[in-house]
């Protein structure tokens, strides 16, 4: 008799930091999971690389009103983020969702509609780390093609068994 015992490997890789986060929770708990931490000053601050998945994350704490985001610099340092990095996500670091952070966040969205830039709302340091490693390992090389794969399977799955794509097949 056999078990089918499900062995998940732990990913790891390199994530580039910014120096002014040397001491901040996330840092440690990305450490503490034996990620390959650098620390850089050459990235804006605030943000984490991941160089083998081409993504970059900038972590923001709102703690201006929306209406003065223009005027302490917010918006120039967001950016220029989206400027330096194609796949850009903001981390929006609110403890609470209320009227100000909702605000906040519709005045980022709106200042930046268009852009490559994507919003993430968190609550508290474990999903600023689970956040970015989520969309790291699946932008990453390895895991991205084998997801395409996946999803390809699923495709044709789709396709081969719909009852739609069986009567269009009929009426060609």
């Amino acid at each position: 008799m056999s078990t089918n015992k499900e062995t998940t490997i732990q990913w790891k890789t390199t994530i580039i930091v910014s120096t002014s986060l040397q001491n901040h929770d996330t840092a440690r708990m990305l450490c503490a999971q034996q990620h390959r931490i650098r620390f850089s000053d050459s990235v804006e601050s605030g943000a984490f690389v991941f160089p083998l998945s081409g993504t970059a994350f900038l972590v923001v704490d709102p703690q201006d009103p929306p209406e003065s985001c223009e005027e302490s610099g917010l918006f120039e340092r967001i950016k220029k983020f989206v400027e330096v990095h194609r796949n850009s996500f903001l981390l929006l670091h609110t403890p609470f969702y209320g009227k100000k952070e909702l605000d906040t966040l519709s005045a980022i969205q709106r200042r930046f509609f268009g852009s490559n830039l994507r919003i993430l709302p968190v609550r508290n340091n474990a999903e600023i780390v689970k956040g970015m490693l989520t969309i790291a390992k699946a932008t990453s090389k390895p895991h991205v093609d084998s997801i395409r794969d996946r999803m390809s399977l699923a495709r044709a799955h789709v396709i081969e068994s719909s009852p739609v794509w069986e009567m269009l097949r009929d009426k060609l």
